[in-house]
């Protein structure tokens, strides 16, 4: 995979979540009527998550922007995803409560990401040992 090719996933993957989690952060009522998804009985809960969701917007864009100086952002990103994947599909297969099926498709999506972030992670960290900032 190119440096290139990085850069230009990392960014969609910043856009994604940037967009994403500023969408639930200040729309979530209108998404979850959408959806027929039960409120949760505070805001808080999902304006928390959703610039949770933001700020790992912003850390893949400073890797899109220095990929192999920022390659470290990509760690807690896959952990990211995989524990909202966890949490979803957990709830979805082990408790009683309904999963709202926008949640499902957004976890199949993050779980999509995780290995081509792990993958530009190892890439990665092969160019900075070999010194190197070229694919």
């Amino acid at each position: 995979m190119s440096l290139n090719v990085i850069k230009k996933f990392f960014l969609v993957a910043a856009l994604y979540d940037i967009i994403l989690g500023m969408v639930f952060a200040v729309l979530f009522k209108t998404v979850y009527h959408a959806f027929g998804a039960e409120l949760p009985n505070n805001d808080g809960y999902i304006q928390l998550l959703a610039l949770y969701v933001f700020t790992f917007g912003v850390g893949f864009y400073l890797i899109s922007r220095n990929p192999v100086q920022n390659r470290q952002f990509a760690i807690p990103g896959i952990l990211m995803k995989i524990s909202f994947g966890l949490v979803v599909f957990g709830h979805f297969v082990f408790d009683a409560i309904p999963i709202p099926q926008i949640y499902i498709t957004l976890a199949i999506i993050d779980l999509l990401f995780v290995p081509f972030i792990a993958v530009s992670y190892v890439r990665l960290k092969k160019l900075a040992v070999s010194g190197t900032k070229r694919a």
